[in-house]
């Protein structure tokens, strides 16, 4: 059975907190069930720590989910440290993958079951994707 989140939450930057993040491995796979994925996940978010200019406070690193303890970063927001995190981690599936997403939209223009950019001037990432 799956977690429902709930609705109407709001996410707040530049403020200053801590951000307290648990996430777990895609559909909670125990991706990083052995010790050379563990090493390799904390050696992609020393990487991203530094590139995103932010402070691990603390962290947790189990086989299928993580918990981490970050200041804001200087660079970007805590949500696009997220994203590219678990993205680099493999701990998501490549959004090109998804079905579920207007990625594959702005990229390759396939049309999805919810029509994207559609009322709005034309908006394409085809060009930032080399």
């Amino acid at each position: 059975m799956g977690v429902v989140m709930p609705s109407g939450l709001h996410r707040t930057y530049g403020a200053h907190h801590l951000h307290f993040i648990t996430c777990s491995c895609y559909r909670r796979l125990p991706l990083l069930g052995t010790a050379r994925s563990r090493d390799r996940f904390l050696s992609i978010l020393e990487q991203t720590r530094r590139r995103y200019h932010f402070v691990v406070v603390g962290y947790v690193v189990m086989p299928e989910h993580i918990h981490l303890l970050i200041t804001e970063p200087e660079v970007g927001t805590p949500s696009t440290v997220m994203q590219v995190l678990k993205q680099r981690a493999g701990l998501v599936e490549p959004p090109e993958q998804s079905r579920w997403s207007s990625y594959r939209f702005y990229l390759f223009e396939e049309p999805g079951p919810a029509r994207v950019n559609e009322g709005w001037t034309e908006i394409s990432f085809r060009d930032r994707a080399a």
